[in-house]
This record gives structure tokens, C-alpha cells and sequence, in this order.
């Protein structure tokens, strides 16, 4: 693996070009995501795990909150050879750019992710990273940290399209990176199954978390697909970006 380069970051204007962002989620009929201890719960079909490593295949970049990281232990990965071949025929790399964003920093560097070389791994944090967790990450990931307490989701972005080149960000949660995007409206579509089952709970997450706060304003979608199968439905929402 590449040695990482480590970036301290200020925040950035509003006004670069970002890249088409993409949340792909799936959610039981009464809206939850997982239960209320946020364990990992397999409760879609194969169909709807195929559908996000499609949706996967899409970007440029993966993106990926480091709750869910560190709860699902996944590698990001394109696992399907052809998907693999459309996406050396469309002029991309084999495998998405990896991103991980990460407030705190306080990551397990024996994560299953970190053990891959297939793609560059790249982490968005802040200077709270604990020092002893960079110096094992070096070597591993580029590190891009800020000196604000919070990670400027609208710069990471931003970053991503100017140094990087990335034009489509396929985001796989989780609910608290979802409702940052949102509250910044940086979501340009939301994937969406629903999966024919009811969890219950107040306490169980929604698509945005258990934050009972309104978001500062709602954010209107339109449907541009639906697709029952099987006992699922498979929704495409489009968000309509608010011009600078």
C-alpha cells in the first residue's frame, strides 16, 4: 500500500462544484433502519444486497460514516467481475475511491477495510484522531485533517471533485451522515427499499437516526423509479439542488 499523506484542512467556500451524491438505504415498512442498539440485522433480500453493490459500482467514490464502518466491517468492494468490466468500459477505475468520514478518529485500525489494497482509502476527520491511531493509519489511507471540531461535509466534497476527480459519490450511510448531507442539501438521490417487515421502537433509527428534531427545513424528493420485487419495493428519489 501507498504511504498516506496526512492533510490538516480549513473549511472552504460554498461555491466549488461537488459531486453528484447518491444515499443508498434500506428500511423496514414502519421506517427503521436497524434496531435500537444499532446491531447489524439482515433483514432484506439477496436482491436488495445486489442492488447496493450496483448502486455501489455507480460512483467514482464510496462513502461511508465510521459508526456503520465499524458496525458492518465492510471492505467496499466490487465483488461481481462484470460490474467490474462496465466500469473499466465507462473510462473509471476498477474499484470506487474509498472515503471514510469520521469526527472523532477514534478508529480500530484491524478493520477488515484496512487490511484491502484494492483502492485508495481516503479519511476525512478532524485533529481529535488519537495520535497513535494516525501513525497506524499512515501507511494504510490518506488522512485529510481538520482542525475544527466537525468534518466541513460541503469541503470534503468539494475536495473529492477538485484533487480527486470524482463526479458520483454512491454514500451507504449512516443515519447520521444522511441527515448531515441532508441539512446541507447534498443529496442529489436517494436509493431506497423497503423491505416488508416492522421493527417498532421508538429508539430504533430512522433513515436519519434516533434525532427526534425536525431537520432546519424538509426536503422534498421526486420519484423517478419504482420497482416492486418479490415482497420489496425499490424507490429512486431526485433532490433538487438550491442554486448558490
Amino acid at each position: 500500500m501507498r504511504s498516506a499523506r496526512v492533510k490538516r484542512e480549513r473549511r472552504g467556500g460554498s461555491r466549488m462544484p461537488r459531486p453528484f451524491v447518491a444515499v443508498t438505504f434500506a428500511m423496514t415498512a414502519d421506517g427503521k433502519i436497524t434496531t435500537k442498539k444499532y446491531t447489524a440485522v439482515d433483514f432484506t433480500s439477496r436482491e436488495d444486497k445486489a442492488h447496493l453493490i450496483r448502486q455501489r459500482a455507480l460512483g467514482d467514490a464510496v462513502l461511508i460514516g465510521h459508526s456503520t464502518l465499524e458496525r458492518d466491517n465492510v471492505r467496499l468492494g466490487i465483488p461481481r467481475e462484470e460490474l467490474r468490466k462496465e466500469r473499466r468500459a465507462r473510462g473509471q477505475s476498477e474499484y470506487p475511491l474509498r472515503v471514510i468520514v469520521s469526527n472523532a478518529g477514534r478508529f480500530t485500525p484491524a478493520l477488515n477495510i484496512f487490511q484491502t489494497d484494492f483502492a485508495p482509502i481516503l479519511i476525512f476527520s478532524t485533529t481529535r484522531m488519537p495520535g497513535p491511531v494516525q501513525k497506524q493509519l499512515r501507511e494504510k489511507a490518506t488522512l485529510h485533517l481538520s482542525d475544527s471540531p466537525e468534518v466541513d461535509l460541503c469541503w470534503m466534497l468539494q475536495q473529492l471533485r477538485c484533487d480527486y476527480g470524482v463526479k458520483y459519490v454512491a454514500c451507504e450511510g449512516g443515519p447520521s451522515l444522511f441527515r448531515s448531507l441532508l441539512e446541507l442539501e447534498l443529496v442529489d438521490q436517494l436509493n431506497l427499499t423497503v423491505a416488508p417487515l416492522v421493527f417498532g421502537g421508538r429508539m430504533a433509527p430512522t433513515l436519519t437516526g434516533a434525532n427526534f428534531d425536525f431537520l432546519p427545513r424538509s426536503v422534498r424528493g421526486s420519484l423517478r423509479d419504482m420497482k416492486v420485487v418479490g415482497n420489496e419495493c425499490f424507490l429512486t428519489y431526485r433532490f433538487t439542488r438550491r442554486r448558490s
